[in-house]
């Protein structure tokens, strides 16, 4: 690959989960224009919704979004090749959410159907070893359609190795837990932070000074703004609502951009990204912008554009971003089958065999 750090890959559903995909594609971005220039598909797998990266290592990790969950890596070779490290288990049903540590010696991951959490060791290569631990979530939320059992959504590493959380949407509950590096066992922490029943809690983003963080309330389409204090514990400072639109919104995915001034949320449902300033305790909306289709499953902030992946209209839309009002402007959009996942450009790191 000639300049890895150009490179955009996208997670999309396969057939086994009703898409349209074919595996992770593969884009060339310009960082000038943020134009992508689809390369095709790069590892046919089976619905690889959600993607990470090793921060050290050229090493792609996807979850499996079926019913007997597994995680698969790939080494990134020459020309953007993705060559198969190997497929492991979850333990649990529909993984729909992955992230690696701060050392890069463990992968997390979250199995939505079955409510647990997944840790897997990774060598010196961040190459994946055996499930070494598998927590599972106990409760329900005030939705049964939704909230039957639980249902993790989401797993955020701290930064230099802090506390694990783990985004429970269907017991309104997001789970603290330290990790027994040696072992790769997850240890519970208390309190659990309890949101608002029938919150149904997705996603969360971390502020940069690392004493905020923000969660998309997907069930009540709500953004919960906390502070975490020393010890980890979170303390909820303020609810907004997360579009201004009529209708029934699903928020998806929530961002802070890097230099911790701007808040962005998708809208599923209503098709939008809200844009929010953080210059007060509780976030203040400032617009939203359309995203040129109706479920915004996932965005990535990349340098000054945003790339909104539209599950069901089959489009990845760009957007350049203003430094200064932190407001998306249309760039154009490019056309990928049924998208769920957008995954920045790699660092630029030694390339595998070389």
């Amino acid at each position: 690959m000639a300049d890895g750090g150009e490179i955009v890959y996208l997670g999309c559903y396969t057939g086994e989960a009703g898409g349209r995909g074919s595996g992770i594609v593969a884009a060339r971005r310009d960082p000038v224009t943020g134009a992508l220039d689809p390369l095709g598909t790069v590892a046919p797998t089976v619905s690889p919704s959600f993607l990470a990266r090793h921060p050290t290592q050229p090493v792609l990790y996807a979850v499996n979004e079926v019913t007997e969950g597994t995680v698969s890596a790939w080494a990134i070779d020459a020309d953007t090749a993705l060559r198969p490290l190997g497929t492991w288990s979850t333990g649990g049903d529909s993984p729909c959410h992955l992230a690696v540590g701060a050392g890069g010696r463990h992968l997390f991951s979250a199995n939505y159907g079955s409510g647990s959490v997944a840790v897997h060791p990774l060598d010196s290569a961040g190459v994946p070893g055996e499930r070494t631990d598998l927590r599972a979530h106990d409760g329900h939320g005030p939705v049964p359609q939704r909230q039957e059992r639980a249902h993790a959504h989401m797993v955020s590493p701290g930064p230099d190795n802090g506390s694990l959380l783990a985004v429970d949407l269907g017991t309104d509950t997001i789970y603290r837990y330290d990790l027994d590096a040696l072992a790769g066992r997850l240890l519970p922490r208390e309190p659990l932070t309890r949101t608002r029943p029938g919150t149904g809690p997705r996603h969360l983003a971390r502020h940069p000074d690392r004493h905020r963080c923000y969660v998309a309330g997907e069930l009540d389409a709500s953004i919960v703004a906390y502070t975490m204090d020393s010890n980890g514990t979170l303390r909820e400072r303020g609810r907004v609502a997360a579009s201004a639109r009529h209708g029934a919104v699903q928020p998806s995915e929530i961002a802070v951009r890097p230099d911790g001034r701007f808040l962005y949320v998708g809208n599923r449902g209503v098709g939008t990204v809200s844009v929010f300033a953080l210059d007060e305790e509780v976030p203040r909306y400032v617009t939203e912008v359309a995203t040129g289709g109706t479920w915004p499953r996932h965005f990535a902030l990349i340098g000054t554009h945003l790339y909104v992946a539209d599950e069901r209209a089959d489009v990845v839309s760009v957007f350049t971003v203003d430094p200064a009002n932190g407001i998306p402007e249309p760039a154009g959009s490019v056309a990928v089958a049924s998208p769920t996942c957008v995954l920045g450009p790699l660092p630029s790191v030694p390339v595998a065999g070389h």
